[in-house]
């Protein structure tokens, strides 16, 4: 009819979104599974349930802020026995066409730390794919974004309209080392200590069936729009200026990425931070993690608060 192709054009049209969820301190504790789970990428952490976490202080909600962290009080033994406790959490819903903002105070940093917050379906990996919104790995800035897919997914610099720069194309987890295709942020207070000196900032994606941008501003940033920093209950990203990736399906069907889960976590050493652990850090990785709890006071997320809109 008439009247429902037109229903259907004002959506394909629409550009404002409405919030769908809002998590903030303890609603954390309920949207979120907090997993218990040999880490993926190998890293030097055990990651521990939830019951285990609040009982060290490894995860703290007040009404207006979730702390997740790694132990800094224990000495370890990886591999040979388990590594540093610490935490990854998984949304219990899973999201498509969404717009995702966080609003962030302090990230994890240290020598050794390999923190993300990414959305991804875990089972069937990387059938579904995976966007790195934030990630990092040794304090090394600026922040990467990074999309992760089965093979047939490219990214052309020539294509996309954005701030940040396009370091690596082939999204295809088999190549490259799973590089992904990543864009590196223009702004240095984007990841880890140059962040958290800024007092943080937000963090924003839209994903839909042909794009997915990802936006920062910093916290004292001038041109933060006002339904970032209001937390609106409808937020509208034609508005938001230039994005810092814009990840488009030019070189690359979109059917590369399904329903997803979103993820906070942090790691240590492993696959990535393992790997490139620079001169400038003491030791090597494991034994730096395992030797010196109090390194890692300052691996902590401090989240004020994760909205969702649909």
């Amino acid at each position: 009819s008439a009247l429902f192709l037109g229903a259907l054009a004002s959506r394909a049209i629409a550009t404002t979104y409405s919030l769908a969820d809002n998590f903030v301190g303890p609603s954390f504790l309920t949207g979120f599974n907090w997993e218990a789970i040999a880490d993926p990428t190998h890293g030097a952490v055990n990651y521990v349930d939830q019951a285990t976490a609040i009982s060290q202080n490894l995860t703290y909600t007040s009404s207006d802020t979730l702390i997740l962290r790694a132990d800094y009080t224990h000495t370890t033994n990886f591999p040979t026995g388990p590594g540093r406790n610490s935490v990854r959490i998984r949304s219990n819903k899973e999201y498509t066409t969404a717009v995702t903002v966080l609003n962030l105070r302090h990230m994890p940093v240290g020598c050794g730390t390999w923190p993300a917050f990414w959305t991804v379906l875990e089972n069937g990996w990387p059938a579904s794919g995976e966007i790195d919104i934030i990630e990092g790995v040794n304090d090394v800035s600026p922040n990467h974004s990074t999309l992760h897919t089965s093979p047939g997914c490219t990214m052309a610099a020539n294509t996309m309209t954005q701030s940040g720069t396009l370091v690596t194309t082939d999204c295809n987890t088999a190549v490259n080392g799973n590089a992904g295709c990543g864009v590196a942020a223009n702004k240095a207070n984007s990841y880890g200590p140059g962040l958290n000196s800024a007092g943080g900032g937000y963090y924003a994606m839209e994903r839909t069936s042909t794009y997915i941008k990802i936006w920062f501003w910093g916290r004292n940033e001038a041109n933060i729009p006002a339904d970032i920093t209001s937390g609106a209950t409808s937020v509208d990203p034609t508005k938001w200026g230039t994005p810092v990736a814009d990840f488009v399906n030019n070189n690359c069907a979109f059917s590369h990425f399904g329903a997803h889960n979103i993820i906070i976590n942090l790691t240590l050493c492993g696959d990535w931070a393992g790997s490139v652990y620079p001169s400038s850090c003491p030791s090597t990785c494991n034994n730096y993690v395992n030797t010196q709890p109090a390194a890692f006071q300052n691996a902590y997320w401090n989240i004020a608060s994760l909205k969702v809109y649909e």
